[in-house]
């Protein structure tokens, strides 16, 4: 569909489909005031914006990354070591090396999002390569054979811990609820000179969306004589059967960069830790259209709207972990592992735009054009996710094979936005608090030995971080892959596959309702590696 403006140039940087194709009317002197009066607000300022549950559960959850054949075996390597992936789960593993290796790994992400909107079925694809990968091991051995410490081991290894690149599709009738309903959610409560006498850039956020809705007309106060006015009614034309569809692309990473040391203890007893640095990226440009076919007054009513976003989060984080592998026999190794909260230092910036079409009985009215051109930058704020315990158990069949598992527990009702002493971090904590809960994960793998050529498996479950288990739901995983020996050089490939349910609302407030999201993630890696 393509954008079809007359009589208003109005420039759309974005790539989104829009919808609109207006005929020529006469903008009234009130209307024609509004856009005067936007069209002096393009500058940037800072006001105070609201982070939310969702913000904080993105950064708080790692997917599976790192070589192909740690992935091969769904990350089962608390107790192994031996894979630089390893170090990220127990940083003793690094200790088992006996030689000094680098590797470096490529990926293909293919994710694939199934979406049921009241019915009506979508679905949205998106493909990227990553070099997700890259790390040493450096092993110093102790010269005194008779000395307990037989060696140590440093270490620096770097992983995209999630990939944001994504896109997402959702389309359908909706019965009974309009946009509407989330201008109205902030606009409730906000005096109506304030909506007629104010920039969008000298409000806060809630203030900002009361703003647009006001602007566009998709809202309007009760009694618009009363500048105290602190009521508002939806002026989207009623009956229902509102057509909706919302589109949102993401694209970034979170990345890890740890550097490690460990030692052994008569190479039966293993001690390791890592001082970890992230850094984070993430882009959501979102887009939210809507249109209905309801009985026409002579009243100007709404009959269909976009409303876009575009927010952008970079910050860094540090985090640390430490662990400790046994081996009890030859056959038999123990793992247990502690990875400390990450402390984030996260910067956001949002942009927003609206365009709102009404109509009477006399035809169709020219677009509302509501376009600050304001990038909001926000102050920066800290965000804690949650720890995480790991313990660990292997089997290891001599040279042939081997049989591993891993279970941990991560706490993700002590996610917290911090300072905890601000009156809004209080109350979302809180409410996290009191949504998110403790979840378990359990990871198993494999691997089979055929002379130079290796063959791998495995098997991941993690339950949501949720309560309710609908919002974000469990996941399950699968993994193959297999490997060859060079000698010095190996080369492994992997795939992998997770599948996830998910049901979010299209928006925070006033209007929730949102499609249910079946997330499938496909990734092949190829793990190049070198042994000095």
């Amino acid at each position: 569909m393509a954008a079809v403006v007359e009589d208003l140039q109005v420039a759309e940087e974005d790539n989104y489909l829009f919808h609109f194709i207006k005929q020529k009317q006469t903008l009234t002197l009130h209307k024609m005031k509004k856009y005067i009066f936007l069209l002096f607000a393009g500058f940037t300022l800072s006001v105070a914006q609201a982070q939310e549950i969702t913000d904080a559960v993105r950064y708080a959850q790692d997917n599976l990354n790192g070589t192909a054949r740690f992935r091969a075996m769904s990350g089962a390597f608390g107790a192994l070591g031996g894979d630089l992936s390893s170090i990220n789960i127990n940083p003793a593993g690094s200790a088992v090396f006996s030689n000094n290796q680098i590797a470096i790994t490529l990926s293909n992400y293919n994710t694939k999002n199934n979406s049921d909107y009241f019915g009506t079925k979508t679905t949205q694809k998106d493909n990227s390569f990553d070099p997700n990968q890259a790390g040493g091991v450096f092993v110093f051995k102790n010269q005194n054979s008779n000395g307990n410490w037989k060696k140590i081991s440093l270490a620096i290894n770097y992983e995209n811990t999630n990939n944001f690149n994504n896109s997402l599709f959702s389309a359908g009738t909706n019965p009974t609820n309009s946009a509407a309903n989330y201008f109205l959610y902030y606009a409730n409560g906000v005096p109506l000179n304030t909506l007629e006498n104010s920039t969008y850039g000298e409000l806060d956020h809630g203030a900002q969306q009361a703003f647009l809705g006001y602007q566009g007309y998709v809202i309007d106060p009760v009694d618009s004589n009363n500048p105290n006015n602190t009521s508002y009614t939806s002026n989207v034309r009623p009956g229902g059967n509102y057509y909706q569809e919302n589109n949102i692309y993401t694209k970034g990473y979170n990345g890890k960069l740890s550097f490690n040391a460990a030692t052994s203890y008569k190479d039966k007893l293993y001690l390791g830790i890592n001082l970890n640095s992230h850094f984070t990226d993430y882009t959501q440009s979102s887009s939210f259209y809507e249109d209905n076919n309801n009985t026409l007054d002579s009243n100007d009513r709404v009959n269909r709207l976009q409303f876009d976003n575009e927010l952008y989060t970079h910050g860094t984080g540090f985090s640390f972990q430490i662990g400790a592998i046994a081996k009890i026999t030859n056959e038999i190794r123990l793992g247990l592992a502690y990875e400390s909260p990450t402390w984030y230092h996260l910067s956001d910036e949002l942009s927003q735009k609206l365009v709102a079409v009404s109509s009477n009985t006399s035809g169709e009215l020219p677009p509302d054009v509501v376009d600050p051109k304001i990038t909001n930058y926000y102050a920066p704020y800290k965000l804690q996710t949650p720890s995480k315990f790991t313990g660990s158990f292997a089997y290891v069949f001599g040279k042939s094979g081997l049989i591993s598992i891993d279970y941990a527990i991560k706490d993700y009702s002590n996610t917290k936005f911090q300072p905890e002493n601000d009156s809004y971090y209080r109350d979302v904590n809180s409410y996290m608090s009191a949504t998110l809960k403790s979840t378990n994960e359990l990871r198993l793998g494999a691997e089979y030995k055929i002379k130079e050529w290796s063959l791998r498996g495995g098997y991941r479950y993690e339950q949501s971080p949720y309560k309710n288990a609908t919002t974000i739901g469990d996941l399950n995983g699968y993994s193959a892959g297999l490997g060859y020996d060079f000698g010095s050089t190996k080369l492994d490939l992997a795939y992998s596959s997770a599948q996830r349910d998910s049901q979010q609302g299209f928006f925070s407030n006033g209007f929730t309702d949102g499609a249910k999201i079946n997330s499938t993630n496909n990734n092949i890696s190829l793990t190049l590696l070198f042994e000095l």
